[in-house]
């Protein structure tokens, strides 16, 4: 309570509007709410840190005041405006508040400010490009890569980092470092770990990276006759093993000339002797080249002229015999074939390279010639070979009696006209 002592000698020579207002102003205006806060201003520190909890009174600058803490509800013991934790532990997080005493008058309670304190997390080791033979830790020599340090929920803080492969410290101190035109000797298990502060994670797990030669490419026929007819269409290949899945851009020669080509495969559609020659391809992903490739040649030639063929090999058979009619196309085996024919003019209903002919007649006598076709290639007709079928006469002797014999022109089986003749001796 402020009294007002009204006998002294100079109280008339105050205004009383004066006098309340300077009550009002200095006695009567109620002390700031004090604010809490952390330096540095993270309030989410890892253990092992330091951090300061500062006590601030807006305008209360330069007075005398004594200070009181609380964590939670827990008094903290503390009569400084700020004091100072070092090596945070978990048991250091909590909800910070403080009010300020001048002479007998307290400050009321700030608000709360809430500190927590976690483990640092474990980081972790990538590599980048991230294509799939990087995630599987394998690179090419030649090749670029980045290798990181990532620390989830770490963004934005100070970091320091320590890196080794295998037991051995690498001097590099940012969270990433470029490795260009890889070696051999750059394969190993990289690890790392950050610091903040005071404050060290715990070693990444190892992630290992593997520098191999690139794999020397196979070139592929597909289908895979090295020989081909001109009409013909084969697919020429480019196979990497194990590299499926890289971005390959690749090479083509065809002899020493470059082809304009860069995927792993094209298409010749109808070749023609040109196109034939020995074929190589290499590989490159980023700027790592692989060697060349063996050659594989690819021959291109003009469709064979079949030929026919008997079986048995005379021309002239007789009726009721067998035979069968073959075409032939030398150097063409193991071909799928689709086989045509003709007797005369007139095509026979036949897609087989031969067919048996059993118990032959005069009508199946001419001249047969065949041709082939093999997706989009069709060859030639062949000769014509001429099969002449005869009516075959047998003669037949009879004994009748010591003096009488019998001839007799037996019949054919298969002709038309039949005729009997008696002889008499």
């Amino acid at each position: 309570m402020i009294t007002i002592n009204k006998s002294n000698k100079n109280w008339d020579n105050f205004n009383n509007d004066f006098i309340f207002k300077f009550v009002n102003d200095i006695f009567l205006t109620a002390p700031p709410k004090p604010t809490v806060t952390l330096q540095p201003s993270r309030t989410q520190i890892y253990s092992g840190e330091t951090v300061t909890v500062r006590c601030e009174i807006q305008g209360g600058e330069g007075a005398q005041w004594t200070y009181e803490w609380r964590r939670g509800q827990v008094n903290t013991g503390q009569s400084s405006n700020e004091y100072r934790i070092s090596r945070v532990t978990e048991s250091d997080g909590g909800g910070y508040s403080c009010r300020g005493r001048r002479s007998s008058s307290w400050t009321e309670w700030s608000d709360i400010t809430t500190l927590r304190v976690t483990a640092p997390p474990k980081p972790t080791v990538t590599l980048q490009p991230s294509r799939t033979q990087i995630y599987s830790g394998e690179i090419y020599r030649g090749e670029t890569v980045t290798v990181r340090c990532e620390i989830q929920g770490g963004e934005g803080a100070q970091w320091t980092y320590e890196w080794r492969r295998g037991q051995v410290n690498i001097r590099q101190s940012s969270n990433e470092y470029r490795i260009i035109r890889a070696a051999e000797s750059d394969g190993g298990g990289y690890s790392c770990r950050g610091r903040r502060s005071s404050s060290w994670t715990e070693w990444s797990d190892i992630t290992t990276l593997r520098v191999t030669v690139p794999i020397k490419p196979t070139v592929t026929l597909q289908p895979s006759w090295t020989q081909i007819y001109s009409g013909e269409t084969v697919t020429v290949r480019c196979e990497i093993l194990e590299g499926e899945g890289a971005q390959w851009m690749y090479e083509w020669r065809r002899g020493q000339s470059n082809i304009g080509q860069t995927s792993n495969e094209y298409t010749i559609i109808s070749a023609t002797e040109s196109h034939g020659g020995g074929y190589s391809c290499r590989g490159r992903r980023g700027s790592s080249w692989t060697e060349w490739s063996n050659i594989t040649s690819l021959i291109v030639l003009s469709p064979p002229k079949p030929t026919v063929t008997l079986q048995p090999s005379w021309t002239q058979i007789y009726s009721g015999e067998t035979v069968t009619v073959r075409c032939e196309i030398q150097g063409g085996e193991g071909a799928q074939w689709t086989y045509e024919w003709r007797r005369g003019q007139v095509n026979i209903r036949q897609s087989s390279n031969e067919y048996r002919i059993s118990r032959a007649a005069e009508s199946d006598s001419g001249g047969y010639s065949c041709r082939c076709t093999k997706t989009y290639l069709l060859t030639e007709w062949s000769d014509t070979i001429t099969l002449t079928v005869s009516c075959k006469l047998e003669i037949c002797f009879i004994n009748i009696s010591k003096n009488l014999f019998f001839l007799q022109l037996c019949s054919c089986f298969i002709c038309a006209a039949q005729s009997n003749i008696l002889l008499l001796f």
